[in-house]
């Protein structure tokens, strides 16, 4: 038997909170889920910084990996088994490409990736392309298959299908991160009825479409999906912990450049700082690390580094005001000019944070970040753009909402051992009460 038709002896099966039970009975997924590279997955959190406002958001992208592989393996073996055109090898890839499409996610996933210009989908096809464990597993269905694997994460594989089973606007990825991130906060926003979903899941060429019957399924999903982004991704405490983390490396960054003297030197960082990652630097980088060099720098001689990796520690994290950039810049700037008179850099000690979503979007040909909408399919067998049928999804359609935060040190400006007045012009602008 060749080895992307092996099967295990007998099937293998992980217990998950939300899926109940993760099925693994092909050999290769197996050989895959024991490399050293998918079993780093096990240190870097789903959530980031989200732990630190949700205390059970401890989940990892290990966890959410093995999701989405159990979500593509009931939908190819479920709704597309005996479909014309649809081979075996499809459906490995499938499997494989579910399994492994976070593989390149580094810790603290996007907040890590802004500070040093990085991107996980590169580090995730360098990983499958290059001198790894991954590779060699895949390799070892044909020397061309981790290459198509890639080509799946990078959206350049030719069967759209297979693509838009792991990146659309009703993907295994999305299915599994809502449950999954809302079990484990704790909330209620993120549950739908995923069931019903795959019942009404429909192949076709280019992508899955929806049966009509299905529509009102969809429209929750996608309501979960708002909800999840503002009431849990976008929290303001958790972007709060989010800015701290954000500025402790931009702070170690600047003090290597200036040749600062670390007492713990950030050996893991340094290729990182002089923008020459390697793979294999890359893939010794985990949470553990990092919070490793964030307790050792809260004793650093540098008064900036040591006090916001105490915070981060600690949780003593910063407060916010709500914020309108295209209003209130005068105020932003007498607000830095009195953060520097009062000793306090407002590089480090001012930030404004945006964050932004579009739920749900239409079709827009050669727009960058071009989507594909999600089709239904009526009962005559017309295809119609889901946002046409329902009202719901049609009122949020193409709409970006976006959310603009202050932060700022409550504790600092609230101390009045030195210079009162100067911190009680601040707590004035910032509408604090003395």
């Amino acid at each position: 038997m060749v080895y992307s038709e092996e099967k295990l002896l007998e099937e293998k099966v992980f217990k998950d909170p939300v899926h109940r039970y993760v099925h693994v009975r092909d050999r290769m997924i197996w050989d895959l889920i024991g490399t050293k590279e998918f079993q780093r997955l096990r240190r870097i959190k789903q959530l980031g910084t989200t732990y630190l406002t949700f205390h059970g958001a401890e989940h990892s992208r290990f966890n959410h990996s093995l999701g989405v592989y159990e979500i593509v393996r009931r939908i190819v073996d479920d709704v597309f088994e005996g479909r014309p055109g649809w081979s075996h090898d499809e459906r490995l890839l499938s499997l494989c490409a579910a399994l492994l499409h976070d593989l390149g996610h580094g810790p603290f996933s996007h907040s890590f990736e802004k500070v040093f210009q990085l991107d996980h989908e590169y580090f995730t096809q360098a990983i499958i392309l290059g001198d790894t464990e991954v590779n060699a597993v895949l390799k070892r269905a044909g020397d061309d298959f981790p290459k198509k694997v890639a080509e799946v994460i990078a959206k350049t594989y030719q069967n759209k299908l297979v693509i838009s089973l792991i990146s659309s606007q009703i993907d295994a990825d999305r299915m599994d991160y809502l449950q999954r991130d809302a079990y484990f906060t704790g909330v209620s926003y993120g549950h739908f009825d995923m069931e019903r979903i795959l019942r009404v899941m429909r192949p076709r060429e280019d992508q899955v479409v929806i049966k009509k019957s299905g529509m009102h399924a969809v429209e929750d999903y996608i309501m979960s999906r708002y909800q999840m982004y503002w009431q849990v991704y976008f929290h303001p405490v958790t972007r709060s912990a989010e800015v701290i983390l954000t500025k402790i490396l931009h702070r170690a960054k600047a003090l290597h450049e200036n040749y600062y003297s670390f007492k713990s030197h950030p050996v893991h960082f340094y290729s990182m700082f002089e923008e020459e990652v390697t793979l294999e630097d890359y893939l010794k980088l985990d949470e553990s690390v990092i919070l490793y060099y964030f307790q050792m720098w809260q004793e650093e001689e540098d008064p900036i580094l040591r006090d916001l990796c105490r915070r981060f520690m600690n949780r003593n994290l910063f407060k916010y005001a709500e914020f309108e950039p295209a209003k209130e810049y005068k105020k932003l700037a007498e607000l830095s000019t009195l953060f520097q008179k009062a000793g306090m850099d407002p590089e480090y000690y001012l930030v404004v944070d945006s964050s932004s979503d579009l739920p749900y979007d239409f079709y827009r040909p050669g727009e960058e970040e071009e989507r594909l909408p999600i089709q239904l399919l009526m009962k005559s067998g017309d295809i119609r753009e889901l946002s046409r049928e329902s009202e719901i999804v049609d009122a949020i359609s193409g709409k970006r909402r976006t959310d603009h935060k202050l932060y700022y040190p409550l504790d600092f400006i609230c101390d009045d051992s030195s210079k009162k007045n100067i911190k009680k012009q601040i707590r004035k602008l910032l509408d604090i009460e003395d």
